[in-house]
């Protein structure tokens, strides 16, 4: 079971992802373009199943007053409360464990290309997963225009890839309700604001130490990923 699952994971993710960065390596000329470009068609691909969290979670800021209103209507009788937020789910088409699903099915392609940075450099150990029709005759040179090597750990990108991390998560935040009027904010639960706040500052310092030892092309992923997800997140919001 395990051996197929492990079979499975390489012929349908890890294998493809790995050519189509060589490709674009051979194509580019440069490996951080490379990435950057890898990225991108990643995105779009998995555009469809992000659309739908996005609009999940947007789903939820719009509802969490109501939902507010009847914890706090009903907070002596909690399974009454609990009928009565699932009639709004229902009613607002809401379907709570959407992100949690969507998330489930994008970690195996993380993973994946987790897997190609991180061995995406040393050919001996790659070129048993080339397509017949994909060949590097030198090695890969693993700077990003000269600026940075991609095979190594970059404190700045780290950084700056924690930091973007924060952004997109103060403004995806619930709790971010800037049009909200005073008395809706006070209803807000004082444990709740302590721990969204709690994770806006931890995401990024985990991102941090997850980014810190690992090839900086993990980090240009990752920073790149965060910036389309803040447009994706924008334009979704938008319409």
């Amino acid at each position: 079971m395990f051996e197929f699952i492990g079979t499975f994971f390489h012929v349908v993710l890890y294998q493809p992802m790995l050519n189509i960065l060589i490709m674009l390596y051979l194509f580019a000329k440069d490996f951080g373009l490379a990435v950057i470009l890898l990225t991108i068609l990643i995105k779009i691909l998995i555009h469809p199943i992000n659309r739908k969290a996005i609009e999940s979670q947007k789903k939820m800021m719009d509802i969490q007053p109501k939902i507010k209103e009847l914890q706090e209507k009903y907070k002596d009788d909690q399974q009454r409360m609990a009928i009565e937020v699932m009639s709004l789910y229902k009613l607002h088409k809401f379907n709570p464990f959407a992100g949690i699903g969507m998330l489930f099915i994008q970690l195996p392609i993380i993973w994946a290309l987790f897997q190609v940075f991180l061995v995406g450099f040393d050919l001996e150990k790659i070129k048993a997963s080339f397509y017949p029709f994909v060949s590097v005759a030198s090695s890969i040179n693993p700077n990003f225009f000269g600026l940075a090597d991609l095979s190594l750990p970059s404190i700045p990108l780290t950084i700056i890839t924690a930091l973007i991390q924060y952004y997109q998560i103060k403004t995806s935040s619930p709790a971010n309700k800037k049009d909200l009027g005073t008395d809706e904010k006070k209803k807000e639960p004082e444990i709740q604001d302590i721990m969204q706040k709690q994770m806006t500052f931890l995401v990024p310092i985990i991102t941090f130490v997850v980014l810190f030892n690992l090839p900086s092309a993990v980090a240009l992923y990752w920073m790149v990923s965060s910036l389309l997800s803040i447009v994706e997140q924008k334009m979704i919001y938008k319409k």
